[in-house]
């Protein structure tokens, strides 16, 4: 018993180095870096001003990456799940390629397991009739490894789905865009990327069978180790006729739900493994299909951050501004500054200067209840209080300057 503990720990920590020579996780930090400067750059042509910091995209995403890469972890090994070095080198491959899109929703579970599922399964059939590359090096894999793929991307969607539904209110992106009537509107992207650890066992080390049905996935080997691997997770929404809070719930509800959907016909490939194959095929139009209905029924929609006739519609809080001590939240209406009533953006700035040191604010929230928000201005404090509203483009007021 002592010498099987022995083993496992040794795998555990081979494991675990294993993962800090991989090239994708110091490839995500710069993906991190990336994307964060071209969406700063983005802030920057709208607002005239960063909104958030670089690192954004993954803030507030590794308590789920973690706790969720430990069950899939656990359930993975517990179930004998094996999978080879091929497969894990190659999803690794395909991560790289769709991430250097910098499309986050191509990062979906759905993409990236599915195109590296149906690459194992059809390759074989393209490359039997050449001699270029080894077959048998390249493509050491079964049946058992397409289903513990097929389950795998059922547990990931959800945990996408739980990534998407953790977006809180103030953690996404506002900018600027004109409406279909010509007139400039708030949006805002829902926009994360995260990196679950995930322990998997392979072929070949110290870990042999502990009991008669394990492992259940099994390819013919008797010995296993554990190996570490970084899984990227992204998405990517544009909410332009919803609220953002509205999009999450309605695209983590449905993504959830794929999710759970995949499972219960992987599952069936235990005992009928053509159904794999049904699975990874139902996860890539099941998720191309919730994207295209969720994009054609945002378009569709009247811009939720349009103007108003009475009060001001607020698109964005700046961190750390005395909008967000106030808890102030992008999509509220603010109808009075000190009991004046504000219909445009020139007003609410008129009312406010002359308030002094104090203000008094009226805000309708999601359910059109009044609730009466009262602050001062504090040294260092953002003299706009670090409201964003609709408005043309501070690259817009740039140019004119220039060329006037």
């Amino acid at each position: 018993m002592n010498g099987l503990a022995e083993a496992w720990l040794i795998e555990l920590a081979k494991g675990i180095g294993r993962f800090f020579l991989n090239p994708l996780v110091y490839w995500t930090i710069l993906l991190v870096v990336i994307a964060g400067y071209r969406r700063i750059k983005l802030e920057r042509l709208d607002f005239g001003s960063k909104v958030f910091d670089l690192f954004s995209e993954w803030k507030n995403t590794w308590g789920i990456s973690l706790i969720s890469g430990l069950i899939i972890s656990i359930v993975s090994i517990a179930a004998g799940m094996v999978f080879t070095y091929e497969m894990i080198a190659m999803l690794a491959i395909i991560m790289f390629l769709l991430s250097i899109t910098f499309r986050f929703t191509l990062l979906s579970p759905s993409y990236t397991v599915g195109i590296t599922f149906l690459l194992l399964f059809f390759l074989p059939f393209l490359l039997e009739n050449q001699t270029i590359i080894d077959i048998n090096l390249t493509l050491n894999f079964d049946f058992n490894v397409l289903a513990s793929l097929s389950i795998f991307v059922g547990f990931m969607l959800i945990v996408e789905s739980i990534l998407i539904g953790s977006v809180k209110r103030n953690e996404t992106y506002p900018g600027i865009a004109r409406s279909d009537r010509g007139i400039w509107v708030g949006q805002h992207r829902i926009r994360k990327l995260s990196m679950i650890p995930i322990f998997v066992l392979v072929p070949g080390g110290l870990i042999t069978s502990f009991a008669p049905w394990w492992p259940y996935f099994s390819i013919g080997e008797s010995s296993f180790s554990i190996v570490l691997v970084p899984f990227l997770i992204g998405f990517d929404y544009l909410a332009k006729g919803h609220s953002p809070m509205q999009a999450t719930r309605k695209i983590s509800k449905f993504n959830g739900l794929l999710g759970a959907g995949i499972i219960l016909i992987a599952a069936g490939s235990i005992y009928l493994p053509i159904l794999s194959v049904v699975a990874i095929v139902l996860a890539v139009i099941g998720k191309e299909y919730l994207n295209y209905k969720y994009r054609v029924g945002d378009r569709l929609r009247r811009p939720f951050f349009q103007p108003l006739g009475v009060g001001i519609k607020v698109i964005g809080i700046l961190p750390a501004s005395p909008a967000a001590r106030l808890e102030i939240f992008p999509g509220e209406t603010i109808t009075k500054v000190n009991g004046k009533k504000v219909s445009s953006e020139a007003e609410f700035y008129r009312a406010l200067q002359g308030s002094g040191a104090f203000f008094k604010l009226e805000v309708l929230d999601d359910q059109q209840e009044v609730r009466f928000v009262q602050g001062a201005f504090y040294e260092g404090d953002h003299h706009e209080l670090g409201l964003l509203f609709s408005r043309p483009p501070y690259r817009q007021k740039k140019s004119k300057r220039e060329t006037g």
